[in-house]
């Protein structure tokens, strides 16, 4: 990546043959957003943009001065950066398909607003996707207060990659669904400790799903609809990002990517209301899809 140091920061050359989107919904977290712009203007490639959507309640986050003076950084180091006002709020899912429809390049990095990112972590997620040519790879945001719990009993499912990375399907009470404690607390960074991987090697592991840091191939996600299933969800609603993901790897498979460079920043979670699971009306299995869309 090509991007503009110090010595040229009032160049106002822009980088214009990004390869990757970082798309950022985001909303009531000026901080957090800030520490997470932070992340991406350490990166040293690939060249991305960024789309930031906001749906806070009062100004928008970019406004905040933290948050404003690393949207300058990213600016100055020749990155494109789109800002989006996205209101009314109508789920989180809706608002995911909308910072989709404002992608353009081939891969699409689906970022948290509370997620800070080490040095080097897009390029270690570009080329595992190059690499393993899935529908997506990601990195689960670690916990770091954590990192003096270990947790065995969570960590007896992993499960690397052993060639290929190939479609799955993942639905509750199945075998893969029981990955899912893997990605709690700071598992993972202990699960690459005692794997001893070297600086800038990668391990592709089996997941149930990836919250919060997730690369995929746009037109994968596309195929398999993206997030246009909003429209059968209450506003109020968790886990969109399971059903898209579980819908790509049913087609192109997915895989979680070690060491994680994502760090949780262990914020309140502003979705308080969980009593939908997306899966659950969306993915509704014999004939009753329909039923449980009305019902919520």
């Amino acid at each position: 990546m090509d991007r503009h140091t110090s010595a040229s920061w009032a160049s106002s050359q822009t980088i214009s043959d990004a390869a990757l989107d970082v798309l950022i919904p985001t909303c009531n977290r000026p901080a957090e957003l800030a520490v997470t712009l932070a992340g991406l203007a350490a990166q040293d490639g690939p060249a991305f943009r960024v789309v930031v959507s906001d749906q806070s309640d009062g100004p928008p986050a970019w406004e905040h001065p933290p948050a404003a003076t690393l949207l300058r950084v990213l600016r100055a180091q020749g990155t494109t950066v789109e800002l989006h006002r996205h209101l009314p709020r109508r789920g989180l899912a809706e608002h995911r398909q909308f910072v989709l429809e404002q992608a353009r390049t081939d891969k699409v990095l689906f970022l948290d607003d509370d997620v800070w990112l080490e040095p080097g972590a897009l390029s270690r997620m570009g080329d595992a996707l190059d690499t393993l040519g899935c529908g997506f790879v990601g990195m689960a945001p670690q916990g770091l207060s954590y990192l003096g719990d270990r947790r065995p009993e969570e960590t007896i499912t992993f499960s690397p990659w052993q060639g290929p990375v190939t479609p799955e399907r993942i639905r509750p009470g199945e075998e893969g669904f029981q990955r899912w404690p893997l990605h709690s607390a700071a598992n993972l960074s202990h699960v690459s400790a005692d794997l001893g991987l070297e600086p800038g090697e990668w391990l592709p592991y089996k997941v149930a799903w990836l919250g919060g840091c997730t690369m995929f191939r746009r037109q994968a996600l596309e195929d398999a609809g993206g997030f246009r299933f909003w429209p059968q969800l209450p506003a109020e609603h968790c886990g969109e990002d399971v059903v898209a993901q579980w819908r790509v790897m049913e087609k192109f498979g997915g895989a979680g990517i070690l060491p994680s460079g994502a760090v949780h920043l262990e914020s309140p979670t502003t979705v308080t209301d969980r009593r939908v699971e997306a899966f659950d009306v969306v993915l509704a299995e014999n004939g009753t899809t329909q039923q449980l869309a009305e019902r919520y």
